[in-house]
């Protein structure tokens, strides 16, 4: 394992430690870090009888959107069925009465619900993904639509089954989307969309529902990405193609891959795919990969959301034996799963505080269990949300935690607040 990631857990231990609240922006999918994972500290630890409270409640059109918060303010993609509109909405933080709603008409017919993806904010400008695959660019102050690219008519990118499911990548001069068909990855500059460079993509590769995943990867930062055909590592500086790595999943890839330290990346996904752990090493200008291990899916496997690492642990919901949340080792090895304490079908985690906030897909259920690399250990659950396919990824910022069903989105305080905590 790698001096980096070593260095990363264990900063990760130290921020642990602390008591103290405080806030932190959940500005994408996957969080600020894009690993699934919260720096806030002096959250609660158990809950009362009849759950953490209720802050507010918004209807939502049907989908799995899941919401990004910054400084805040809350944005989520939405559709509104009756209007044929598919909208960008920001929300207050503190109480979910709404700052502004961007509509544009487009008719989307439900094909297993509509909305999918998160929003990428840096607190001036707001990038999001529509399910027909155009590429929005928002004021987050007013939503104004600054510019927007249609991916299938500038790239001839293919919409995936499902419509569109990756979330834009922000950094601090760019954004980054793999839309496939003429390039496999481009880099746009924020405020005019005019592109920065691409990736070729001979093989035509096409979009998938994976995103795109930063990395440091033989010392040279890097963007991990998966299609049907496999696993590509593509220079941060130029574009350029660095690595691929041939691996064969079948009509759709949902997670994402994930890097671990500076050699390691794993992939799992669904429809009967193997999951793989790879090694990427560099020598000179040139990169290759070796495959270490693959676990069959009647094994384990993933099927929509992308785990997360723990103390040299991976933590994720497996599809097989009813959605059990389960503890591997960087072998490939089942430590732990919930058994039958706990079935979450399909649902969303995140890593906050030294505690996993895990939904269970198929009631609403949020169950609060240790991050503990023993045993499964459940601190506190309480019924949250409701109805089937609760899958959507959750946001985490200032003491409270955003989640939705396929109805409503609602904003609960598992914490205190940083004003709260600085009396």
């Amino acid at each position: 394992m790698g001096h980096r990631m070593i260095r990363v857990l264990v900063g990760v231990l130290i921020l642990g430690a602390a008591s103290c609240a405080w806030a932190e922006n959940w500005p994408q999918f996957r969080g600020p870090h894009r690993d699934g994972i919260s720096r806030e500290t002096g959250l609660y630890r158990s809950w009362p009888e009849a759950g953490p409270k209720l802050l507010w409640s918004v209807p939502l059109g049907p989908g799995y959107a899941g919401p990004a918060v910054y400084d805040g303010w809350v944005y989520v993609n939405d559709y509104d069925e009756k209007t044929n509109e598919w909208m960008v909405r920001c929300l207050s933080l503190k109480d979910g009465q709404e700052r502004w709603r961007f509509r544009e008409r487009k008719r989307i017919r439900p094909n297993h619900l509509i909305t999918r993806t998160v929003p990428a904010v840096d607190g001036q400008y707001v990038f999001s993904l529509d399910p027909k695959c155009v590429l929005h660019c928002l004021d987050a102050a007013s939503g104004k639509q600054l510019w927007e690219k249609n991916l299938p008519k500038e790239y001839h990118s293919r919409i995936p089954p499902w419509y569109a499911g990756q979330c834009p990548l922000v950094e601090e001069t760019r954004m980054l989307i793999a839309t496939g068909g003429d390039a496999l990855v481009v880099a746009l500059d924020k405020p005019t969309g005019k592109e920065i460079w691409r990736t070729p993509n001979p093989k035509k590769w096409q979009m998938s529902h994976a995103s795109l995943m930063p990395a440091e990867l033989g010392g040279v930062r890097q963007y991990v990405y998966c299609t049907l055909r496999g696993l590509q590592g593509i220079a941060a500086d130029d574009g350029r193609l660095l690595w691929y790595h041939p691996a064969k999943f079948n009509l759709a890839v949902a997670p994402s891959p994930l890097p671990i330290g500076d050699d390691l990346v794993f992939m799992t996904s669904l429809y009967n795919a193997d999951s793989l752990m790879i090694r990427v090493t560099r020598d000179g200008d040139q990169f290759q990969t070796k495959q270490l291990f693959r676990m069959p899916p009647s094994y384990w496997n993933s099927e929509i959301h992308t785990p997360i690492l723990y103390e040299n642990h991976l933590f994720a919901v497996g599809k097989k034996r009813r959605g059990l949340f389960t503890c591997l080792d960087l072998n490939g090895k089942i430590v732990w799963d919930s058994n039958r304490r706990a079935s979450f079908g399909l649902g969303s985690y995140l890593l906050a505080d030294g505690m996993f906030f895990v939904l269970e897909g198929r009631t609403g259920m949020l169950r609060l269990l240790e991050a503990n690399t023993k045993e499964y250990r459940e601190l506190a659950h309480a019924q949250v949300l409701s109805g089937h396919d609760v899958w959507a990824p959750m946001a985490l910022s200032d003491g409270k935690l955003v989640l939705r069903d396929v109805t409503k989105m609602v904003c609960i305080e598992v914490g205190p607040s940083s004003e709260q905590a600085s009396r």
